[in-house]
């Protein structure tokens, strides 16, 4: 990544080398950038000048752990932010997510009906403008970010089918530029769920490993292939809740029977556990707080159909980690003795045995810096956009 030439463009492309380093990894001092980047000190000191003259990046003294004079902490400034929005069947969640992944609020605004795209973009309008104060604030708001569940082309920012939510072939992107007055984009929510989970999560440090999140709106993921995100010819890789585990199981809305995400499901949790409605945390919970012997057998009933289709993903992905987020995470801390032992058996040639399976890292905010990153790529890229934006 050395600098030569002192064009313009590799000097673009150090910049954002810089800020990606910081933003990912949290403060390095200039020295441990210096190594990271193969640049020299005195251009590692003029990029993080003007990363910090941009508002991107500040310093702090890293203390005199060494001799001689320490190196400057570079920390990626919390203060830039992207809104984040996860729409769903039952809450429509909105937070405000600061460079480097922190999450600095998460609002939670449940509905007593499946929110239509309006009624969506009305709440996280109500929502953000009660935050104005916060708002103030911040050093720069970059976009808002739309983790949706369902099948949507994030280049066009269209949903082609979001069928829990009813959403079908609308601009998701407009209504919220407009209601909002900033940028905005969307992609599917377990696709961000697999790349907030790949940099800051459970899946960090992995190449191949693939992300399974279970919500009300069902059960969608993604999968890193030799570190890169496998999209798909047309950008919906990933819907892992349509395989089918079940023959001539329960109906699917997507026409067939037994699909994993009619067999490994919310709502037959919740109904077991007595609840009518909870997020992740509430229900693990309930299943974890002397559960009745209907609610266990519910349990090895979905974890033992869950083992199935994630023996299925191991022998075609052969990843290295398997990451559950959402109920799915909650399903694991329930009894996730009973799936690891059926992961590491199930698939051929013992490639089970390699697998590490995990809980998602992230909880409740998984979605939101998920959300929040679509919008940073933008300026991880090209960092000098925020003086035009």
């Amino acid at each position: 990544m050395a600098e030569r030439g002192g064009t313009e463009d590799v000097r673009r492309r150090n910049l954002s080398a810089v800020l990606t380093a910081v933003h990912r990894s949290g403060p390095l001092t200039r020295a441990a950038l210096v190594q990271r980047c193969n640049l020299t000190r005195s251009t590692m000191g003029a990029l993080v000048g003007e990363l910090a003259d941009l508002g991107l990046v500040y310093e702090t003294d890293a203390g005199a752990a060494r001799v001689g004079r320490p190196s400057p902490l570079v920390h990626a400034n919390e203060r830039v932010v992207a809104l984040a929005v996860n729409p769903d069947v039952d809450a429509v969640t909105v937070g405000v997510v600061g460079l480097g992944g922190k999450v600095h609020r998460r609002i939670r605004y449940a509905t007593s009906s499946v929110p239509s795209l309006d009624e969506a973009v009305n709440i996280t309008r109500a929502v953000v403008e009660g935050l104005a104060v916060e708002l103030e604030g911040t050093r720069h708001i970059l976009g808002v970010g739309l983790a949706v569940p369902g099948l949507v082309n994030a280049d066009k920012g269209v949903v082609r089918l979001a069928p829990h939510l009813g959403w079908k072939d609308v601009d998701v992107v407009g209504p919220f530029r407009e209601a909002l007055a900033t940028p905005a984009m969307a992609a599917n929510d377990a696709t961000l769920g697999t790349l907030a989970e790949s940099i800051f999560g459970a899946a960090a440090g992995y190449q191949d490993a693939l992300y399974l999140n279970g919500s009300a709106s069902g059960i969608g993921g993604g999968a890193m292939v030799g570190g890169r995100p496998l999209s798909g010819s047309s950008g919906y890789a990933g819907e892992f809740g349509h395989m089918v585990v079940q023959p001539g199981g329960e109906a699917c809305h997507c026409g067939r029977r037994g699909c994993l995400e009619t067999e490994v499901n919310l709502e037959r949790l919740l109904h077991v556990a007595g609840l009518d409605h909870a997020d992740a945390e509430q229900l693990e919970d309930a299943l974890l707080s002397g559960p009745s012997f209907p609610v266990l057998r519910e349990i090895r009933r979905q974890a033992d159909v869950l083992a199935v289709a994630l023996s299925n993903l191991v022998n075609v992905f052969n990843p290295e980690v398997i990451v559950l987020g959402g109920f799915l995470g909650a399903l694991f801390a329930a009894d996730g003795d009973r799936l690891s032992a059926a992961v590491a058996t199930a698939p051929i040639s013992g490639l089970g045995a390699e697998v590490r399976l995990a809980r998602a890292a992230l909880g409740a905010e998984l979605l939101l810096v998920g959300a929040a990153e679509a919008v940073f790529a933008g300026v991880l890229a090209e960092p000098r956009q925020v003086a035009a934006g």
